[in-house]
């Protein structure tokens, strides 16, 4: 069964590294904020100015001018430090950041990824993807394998404006878990219960699969 959008996030945050700079974008990103694996420390960056990002707040914990850059209400770790945007984007830009977890559109073999804009549709902007994407040293994207019609979003090559080209090293979704490498996606683990002929039906793009693939492991 395909995970949930917090399955994604716990999911999403297994990768977390102890002692590493994460930045996470809008969306299910921000989630893996609520589950980063006990016995590390991890220092989470929002582009919008705050340094050691916590978990979503309590109603008792809510602070209107704490935020991230979706705008939604966060908690600070001990240590966290608040700054003006032009410092934060500093960071990113200066490669301080050691890996990034972004949503997208679309992402393609080659590690191409479309994040910030459909034509004909209204949506906010670039943002930040385009520094991060630039900047980060390993950049992660989460989504769902498939949009709301059931079409594909791993593809053989993007149509939709690029976000950033060739960046792209691993990707999580509500199906599986992939590396992009060699003009393909490399299926490295599947989501419990769900088969590895639904995930080839779902990819468009070049799929590689190597023996048995494993169920993530929550």
């Amino acid at each position: 069964m395909a995970l949930t959008r917090e399955q994604i996030a716990m999911r999403v945050a297994q990768e977390f590294k102890d002692g590493s700079y994460v930045n996470l974008g809008i969306g299910i990103p921000t989630l893996a904020a609520n589950y980063v694996p006990k016995g590390i420390e991890v220092m989470l960056q929002s582009e919008n100015g705050l340094l050691g990002m916590g978990r979503y707040p309590s109603e008792a914990e809510v602070d209107a001018d704490m935020i991230n850059a979706g705008k939604e209400t966060v908690t600070a770790i001990t240590g966290a430090s608040i700054f003006n945007s032009a410092e934060s984007f500093a960071m990113i830009r200066g490669g301080h950041v050691d890996f990034t977890v972004l949503g997208a559109f679309e992402v393609d073999v080659y590690g191409n990824i479309a994040s910030w804009m459909i034509p004909g549709k209204l949506i906010k902007g670039m943002g930040g993807a385009m520094d991060l994407v630039a900047g980060a040293k390993n950049i992660i994207v989460t989504m769902t394998h498939a949009d709301k019609h059931g079409n594909s979003k791993l593809l053989a090559q993007c149509t939709l404006p690029l976000t950033g080209v060739n960046c792209i090293t691993r990707i999580i979704t509500d199906l599986a878990v992939m590396e992009v490498a060699d003009g393909a996606f490399h299926l490295k683990e599947r989501a419990p219960g769900v088969a590895v002929e639904e995930i080839r039906q779902k990819t468009a793009g070049r799929l590689i699969v190597e023996g048995d693939i494993p169920e993530m492991i929550f």
